[in-house]
């Protein structure tokens, strides 16, 4: 069944598809036979109730530069699509948290993906401390003594903004560290969140893999490493990617947090493991599908689209 599919994300010119998860969606999607709208976030609008978006038809090509084909903007109503994919990159501030309540008006009878309710409710840096068994020692706070006491018991610590993405301001700390109080000082006038800070893991120079659930279910991963002199695996900040199978560990990762990801309509997610420790849930915009395909693995936006569409073609309350 053919479906009409709206993307909210960033400006699609601006892209670079080689590595964009959301290009792969909709590439897989287009060839399914489903109709392609474009809009960004800006253009989402609520007017005594209903939930708008000045969309524009939407062709793609896998071809670097040549890749987005937009037809005229036109304002619809987005209760009359079947899917609104959810795929605006972080940070996740304000604006996106009230993209996620406008949304959350036109769904389940438009499927948003991912549950906008739940990226809402699922801040990837605060859902996986739902799993302390599958961390490593977590303290999240902006006191100044309880970070102290935490490096003090764990030596060698890693403190990144709560809120943050793709690799920024992420820092190790050493056990004797004369920069840390600059560090502390910085962070306190740059960000207003509490800060995440964990045990350093040292293996962390082999690689932190991005592990693909699709309905709960792993289906595909690629561990990144990091640059030299670099902690930041990330893609974005220099990381490599490579080719990768699943641990024993890994797997009962994903078999403890698969049932709840399902439950809670989260059906892309990307998790992020260092040495057998869980460390993030991805929920806003996981990455990794291109970059999975084109490290051997499968193409990921099937099994995507095989449950988005399986969602829409029963009913809502099934």
């Amino acid at each position: 069944m053919a479906l009409t599919v709206a993307v909210q994300m960033d400006p699609i010119q601006a892209i670079r598809i080689a590595g964009d998860t959301t290009f792969a969606l909709l590439l897989e999607a287009q060839s399914r036979g489903h109709t392609l709208l474009h809009y960004t976030p800006d253009r989402l609008s609520m007017r005594d109730g209903r939930v708008t978006a000045r969309v524009e038809p939407l062709r793609v090509q896998d071809v670097e530069g040549d890749h987005a084909h937009l037809g005229a903007q036109e304002r619809i109503d987005l209760a009359t699509v079947d899917v609104v994919l959810m795929r605006q990159d972080p940070p996740f501030d304000l604006a996106y948290i009230t993209a996620t309540h406008l949304l959350e008006r036109i769904h389940p009878q438009t499927l948003v993906v991912n549950n906008p309710f739940e990226v809402r409710n699922a801040p990837e840096k605060l859902f996986v401390t739902a799993y302390p068994e599958l961390m490593p020692p977590t303290l999240i706070t902006r006191d100044k003594q309880e970070i102290e006491a935490f490096r003090a018991e764990h030596g060698a610590v890693v403190m990144k903004p709560l809120h943050g993405h793709g690799g920024a301001a992420v820092l190790r700390v050493l056990p004797e560290d004369p920069n840390f109080g600059s560090m502390f000082d910085l962070f306190s006038v740059t960000f207003r969140e509490p800060w995440v800070v964990q045990r350093f893991l040292p293996r962390i120079t082999e690689g932190d893999k991005r592990i693909i659930l699709v309905d709960g279910e792993p289906l595909g991963a690629v561990n990144r490493v990091p640059a030299a002199n670099d902690i930041r695996s990330n893609m974005v900040r220099g990381g490599k990617g490579g080719a990768t199978a699943l641990t024993p560990r890994e797997q009962e990762i994903c078999a403890a947090i698969g049932p709840e990801l399902r439950r809670r309509g989260l059906i892309l997610v990307g998790i992020d493991v260092i040495d057998g420790n869980l460390t993030e849930i991805n929920v806003t915009s996981p990455t990794g599908i291109r970059a999975i395909k084109r490290l051997g693995g499968p193409d990921l936006a099937v099994p995507v689209w095989d449950a988005i569409e399986a969602k829409v073609t029963k009913p809502q309350s099934a």
